[in-house]
């Protein structure tokens, strides 16, 4: 018999808010923390906005040996990491769970602030030498190494990179190693930090950088606007959270991949309606149990297109009935971070019943006719199931879903 999952903390750092407390805040309030982008070489891109975290100074939360070992998304990856497990309560455990726990997170592209200052002072100002940690820091796998030395964790530990899915995969595989028990608690999540010259400047020739602000679902979008942060979650088999009478969040219930397998850049529905269809059979759940939708929502014209008629494809009628927002508005596209913190937005939902909203919306689009919650968050009298979405370049699709525990 397989375990039950439940999510037993919650740690989360970003744009909208520097703790979990903060971004739920956030998300019902609707608060945008995109503003203007703030580092050297900015004045050469085109784009200058995103969900930049202002002020972060890592000597405030780092002794001067760890800062030089870490790249900035790890830093965060730390924090939040710190934050779910203190919540947990595994910090004040009797019980040695280190040894059999495991980590697992999703970033994209790792440590490429790092890869950014190295490459201008080799290139730029001359320099033949590079500090000796540059490695290290770079590595995808550094935060998750990291996190893993910090609380001797010595379980099944690594890092996915599937661009924009990263953080699902991670996630929904943690999910799949405690059901299948290989182990009882996962740290999991995602961190991602790339806002700099060099993290940005490839985006703009894509040309699916907003020039505004990013308006998922809405008419007159234009496209994503960037962020930065983690959130990071304790995942626990219901035993042993029960065994140590840990405060439940949340359940997870199900878990589905798929691959468009069309292209590397433009997406198809296939892919998508395929995982959304997966999670349901994997989880047993009713069309008609899901009450809302973090839709992956990236403010493209092509992408919330895309993602509508996969939702409409497989509710049908009920999908008149599902609240589907997306709050990449509110804190930023993080790459392979983003549905880490939209994990949260699904956490909010459950435990205290508020849908958070899809904001800088001006009207409807024809080709995107779901109730996308515009602007203001809503307060409902239920919610039994939630969808996280994740579809990535590369066609790359993962999908969670989540479920108010019950005994």
């Amino acid at each position: 018999m397989s375990n039950r999952v439940v999510i037993t903390g919650m740690g989360g750092v970003s744009s909208i808010g520097m703790s979990v407390p903060e971004i739920y805040y956030s998300l019902k309030e609707g608060k945008s923390g995109i503003e203007q982008l703030e580092f050297p070489d900015v004045n050469r891109l085109k784009v200058k906005t995103g969900g930049q975290i202002k002020n972060f100074d890592p000597s405030d939360h780092f002794e001067l040996r760890q800062v030089g070992r870490m790249d900035r998304f790890s830093q965060f990856a730390l924090l939040a990491a710190n934050e779910a497990i203190t919540t947990s309560g595994l910090n004040y455990c009797r019980e040695d769970w280190s040894e059999t726990a495991g980590v697992i997170l999703g970033s994209s592209i790792g440590g490429i602030e790092t890869i950014n200052n190295s490459y201008k002072r080799v290139f730029e100002e001359g320099y033949n030498s590079l500090h000796p940690l540059t490695i290290p820091r770079i590595m995808n796998n550094s935060a998750t190494s990291l996190i893993s030395i910090e609380y001797k964790i010595q379980g099944p530990s690594f890092t996915i990179s599937s661009a924009c899915s990263s953080a699902n995969h991670a996630m929904g595989l943690a999910y799949e190693t405690i059901k299948s028990r290989k182990s009882d608690i996962m740290i999991t999540g995602g961190s991602e930090s790339f806002l700099s010259f060099g993290g940005i400047k490839p985006w703009e020739s894509l040309r699916v950088l907003s020039q505004s602000k990013c308006r998922p679902f809405s008419k007159g979008r234009d496209g994503l606007v960037h962020g930065e942060g983690a959130g990071i979650f304790v995942f626990e088999s219901l035993d042993s959270a029960r065994k140590r009478k840990a405060e439940i969040i949340a359940e997870v219930v199900g878990f589905s991949m798929s691959s468009d397998a069309s292209d590397l850049i433009k997406p198809n529905n296939v892919g998508p309606q395929k995982a959304i269809e997966g999670v349901l059979k994997d989880g047993m759940i009713n069309l008609t149990d899901v009450n809302y939708i973090n839709a992956h929502g990236t403010g493209t014209i092509l992408n919330d297109k895309i993602e509508c008629e996969a939702i409409n494809k497989v509710f049908g009628t009920n999908s008149k009935s599902l609240k589907v927002s997306s709050t990449k508005a509110m804190h930023g596209h993080l790459i392979g971070a983003t549905a880490a913190i939209e994990l949260l937005a699904c956490t909010l939902a459950i435990s205290e019943k508020v849908i958070p909203p899809t904001i800088n919306y001006l009207g409807p689009d024809p080709n995107c006719d779901l109730d996308v919650v515009p602007n203001y968050c809503q307060e409902v009298k239920e919610v039994d199931v939630v969808l996280n979405n994740s579809f990535a370049f590369g066609g790359m699709n993962a999908v969670l879903a989540l479920k108010k525990y019950n005994d």
